[in-house]
Order: structure tokens, then C-alpha cells, then sequence
């Protein structure tokens, strides 16, 4: 994989110094993980605001077809308790 064409595209995701979790900030292409990380630092990190790199190959994500949305997300529809929006609450309770 010495061809710079050859080199697999890798997807960025960087945790925050005040983030809770990891978000996506772009792709790169490299030979390798450890390149990748190395190439995400310097492109994505150059202000010092990332504490965690995750580099994930691209053919290594599986994602859900937009037209499938309606199949994946409608039943959680049918699940009232999910909602508690029935529920009677105490005065004690206050905001809520």
C-alpha cells in the first residue's frame, strides 16, 4: 500500500476537553492506523482541544439506508411508557 491512491480513507472522530463523547470531524486517507492518528492530530487537534482520537476505517462502518428510517424508528411510536407525559405528579415535586 505504498501508492498514496491505494491508501484506505479513514473517518475522525475526537473527544472534547469538555465532551462526554466522541464526535465525527472528518476523513482522511492513510496507510495505517497509527498514521491516521497521526495525520487526525495534526489536522483536527491543532488548537490542543482534543483529550481522545478514534480513527475507524471507512469500510469497517456500517450504516442504516435513509429509506429504511420509517422500519427503524416508527416502533418506538407504539411504546407509551416511554413517554411519561400520563403520569400525575406530586406538588412536592416541583419542576419537572
Amino acid at each position: 500500500m505504498s501508492n498514496k491512491k491505494n491508501w484506505p480513507l479513514w473517518e475522525i472522530f475526537i473527544r472534547s476537553r469538555q465532551g462526554l463523547h466522541h464526535k465525527h470531524v472528518g476523513s482522511l486517507h492513510a496507510p495505517d492506523a497509527e498514521m491516521a492518528i497521526n495525520n487526525a492530530r495534526d489536522v483536527y487537534t491543532r488548537r490542543q482541544e482534543g483529550i481522545s482520537i478514534w480513527v475507524v476505517e471507512s469500510t469497517a462502518i456500517t450504516a442504516s439506508a435513509p429509506e429504511d428510517g420509517a422500519a427503524l424508528y416508527d416502533p418506538a411510536n407504539d411504546k407509551v411508557y416511554r413517554h411519561p407525559t400520563f403520569y400525575d405528579l406530586p406538588d412536592e415535586v416541583g419542576h419537572m
